[in-house]
């Protein structure tokens, strides 16, 4: 990374962009943060890094910041995140995800600011198949928060075609896990990931544990996804930043490590981790839940040289439970 690289993070009290905050500071890069801690924590923050308080939204707010800091990139990953809860307040997702992000990209452009990277979702394939999903394959989401990605991702092409302005959008699949050295992890306080929600039940702080739709075409009729760990996704980031500091182009980019996991295989592994079976509950399917989503990541590993450290579920499962097991006394 470039010695003078300084990286605004919208988003950077958050699960994945403390990640991403403390994997740049590794990488030699200065960091700020701007998240109003509507889900984020001030204790996520790496020690040092200064935390900004406000809305990623706030055109205003953040042109202070980048002047002030002499910001050369913005890495974006303030917004909304679950599918289901989009089907019932899409206005909300469109108001936090879409609006916000043109106000962001905006202050960037309007501060000189010329490298961007977005947190973007598989969301915006929608119901794209069993087989790893390319970046070619068209955009169909099914739900307002792929949408809303989505249509972020149109207003990043089109700013980039009217500006001096690159950017690198990385689409993720299901991010799970936690820092290793268990300095950051999930913190929000309503759990909505499928490995934390089955760690919390391993831990007895759920009854139970639902499984959403038991009839979906895949092998055992649960819902298939491509768990990443969130230690492997900020080291992507850093590579991101890493290659528009270099002069790279614009690049859209899935980020997965190309093989999935059914509901029930998750639960089979936190039951052998945790040497203890899980109380189930079969419940009807969520609205906007594809079936599978898989990622082929060839193009990520190949342009940015990326080798993921923590691809294997069991690995995850881990990270995820000591993280959760420490959480109630780090964040009291």
């Amino acid at each position: 990374m470039a010695d003078d690289a300084v990286v605004l993070i919208a988003g950077g009290a958050g699960y994945i962009g403390s990640h991403a905050a403390r994997a740049l500071l590794e990488a030699g890069s200065r960091v700020v943060v701007v998240d109003d801690l509507s889900t984020g924590h001030r204790r996520l923050v790496p020690p040092g890094v200064p935390l900004i308080e406000g809305s990623a939204g706030d055109r205003e707010l953040v042109g202070r910041v980048i002047a002030g800091f002499g910001v050369t990139a913005v890495m974006h990953f303030a917004g909304s995140i679950v599918a289901p809860a989009s089907v019932s307040q899409p206005l909300a997702y469109y108001g936090n995800n879409t609006v916000n992000s043109h106000a962001l990209i905006d202050a960037a452009i309007a501060g000189g600011v010329r490298r961007f990277i977005f947190s973007s979702t598989a969301a915006v394939y929608g119901n794209a198949g069993g087989a790893p999903i390319t970046e070619a394959e068209p955009p169909a989401p099914i739900n307002p928060y792929g949408t809303s990605k989505l249509m972020t991702e149109w207003m990043l092409r089109d700013a980039a075609a009217a500006h001096d302005f690159r950017y690198v959008a990385l689409r993720y699949f299901n991010v799970a896990g936690a820092d290793p050295g268990g300095r950051s992890g999930q913190a929000a306080a309503e759990a909505t990931h499928l490995i934390r929600l089955a760690c919390q039940t391993a831990l007895g702080r759920r009854s139970e544990l639902s499984i959403f739709g038991t009839d979906y075409p895949t092998p055992d009729g649960t819902c298939v996804r491509d768990y990443i760990h969130v230690s492997d996704l900020a080291d992507a980031h850093v590579l991101a930043c890493r290659h528009l500091h270099d002069g790279g182009g614009t690049r859209v980019l899935n980020c997965g490590y190309g093989h999935g996991a059914s509901v029930r295989e998750v639960i089979a592994t936190v039951e052998r981790v945790t040497g203890r079976p899980l109380p189930v509950r079969e419940a009807p399917r969520r609205p906007g839940d594809p079936a599978s989503l898989v990622a082929d990541s060839a193009a990520l590993r190949r342009l940015f040289d990326w080798r993921p450290r923590f691809d294997d579920l069991p690995t995850i499962v881990r990270h995820a439970l000591a993280w959760e097991e420490r959480l109630p006394a780090l964040l009291a």
